[in-house]
C-alpha cells in the first residue's frame, strides 16, 4: 500500500494518525503546502486524509483541490460530527469520516477507497456496499458508523453477506450459524434478524430483505 498522507494534522489528529499506523496503514502527517507541492512534482500517494475539522467548507484546502485530477489521489475528509451539515457537497471527495473516530474505522475507510488493490492486500475485509466486515478484528461498519454486535449477530451478518443475493432459509441459518446441535426453533433466527436490523439499518441503508415464508436475503439497497 502506498503512503497515506494526513494533511494539516493538529495535535488531536496526530494522536489518531499514530493509532491508525498501528493497524497497518502507512499514515504520514504533512503540511498542506508540502503535500500540494509533492503532488505537483508527480509524487504518488495512496490517499489523502484532509483535516476539515474547523473548515468543513474545504476553504483551507483550496490549493490542494486545484491540483489536476490526474495528479490527485483519492481524498477523504475528516469532519467534526456536529458540523457535517456544513460540508460543501461540491468538494471532490471520495469519502468522509466523522470525528471523533476509531483508528480502525479510518483504516477501513482508507482500504475501501483504495478499492480492489487494498482488498487484495487485506483479505480480512469483506465489503458489501456501505457495509464493511473486518474478519480479523470482528468489527463492523455501516458507512462511517461503527456497529456493536454480539458474536451470534456478527456470525449471522457475515453468513448473509457472504451469500449476497441468495435466499437463506431459517433452517439453513440455524444449521450454519448456530450449529446442528442447536435445538432452538426458527423464532431464534427471526429474533436475531430483528435485533441485527435495528443496529445496521436506517433510512439510508436497507441490507436484509425478508423472503416471506422462506427466510432472508442480504441485498444492500
Amino acid at each position: 500500500m502506498k503512503d497515506v498522507i494526513l494533511v494539516a494534522a493538529t495535535e488531536e489528529l496526530q494522536t489518531l494518525a499514530e493509532a491508525v499506523e498501528k493497524t497497518g496503514v502507512p499514515l504520514i502527517a504533512r503540511s498542506l503546502a508540502k503535500t500540494t507541492q509533492r503532488l505537483l512534482d508527480g509524487e504518488e500517494f495512496g490517499a489523502l486524509l484532509l483535516n476539515l475539522l474547523d473548515a468543513p467548507d474545504g476553504s483551507t484546502m483550496r490549493s490542494l483541490f486545484e491540483v489536476p485530477p490526474g495528479n490527485r489521489p483519492p481524498l477523504i475528509a475528516i469532519v467534526r460530527r456536529d458540523r457535517v451539515g456544513e460540508l460543501d457537497l461540491d468538494l471532490p471527495l471520495q469519502d468522509l469520516v466523522t470525528f471523533p473516530v476509531l483508528p480502525e474505522e479510518v483504516a477501513v475507510r482508507v482500504r475501501r477507497v483504495l478499492g480492489g488493490r487494498a482488498n487484495e492486500e487485506d483479505p480480512n475485509l469483506l465489503q458489501r456496499g456501505d457495509l464493511t466486515i473486518d474478519h480479523a478484528s470482528y468489527k463492523v461498519f455501516v458507512a462511517s458508523r461503527p456497529v456493536e454486535l454480539t458474536y451470534k449477530e456478527y456470525e449471522l451478518l457475515r453468513f448473509l453477506a457472504l451469500n449476497e443475493g441468495k435466499v437463506c432459509t431459517r433452517e439453513m441459518l440455524l444449521s450454519r450459524v448456530w450449529g446442528y446441535d442447536f435445538y432452538g426453533g426458527a423464532r431464534t433466527v427471526d429474533v436475531h434478524i430483528r435485533r441485527l436490523r435495528s443496529k445496521i439499518e436506517d433510512r439510508n441503508h436497507t441490507l436484509i430483505e425478508t423472503v416471506r415464508n422462506v427466510g432472508y436475503r442480504f441485498q444492500p439497497n
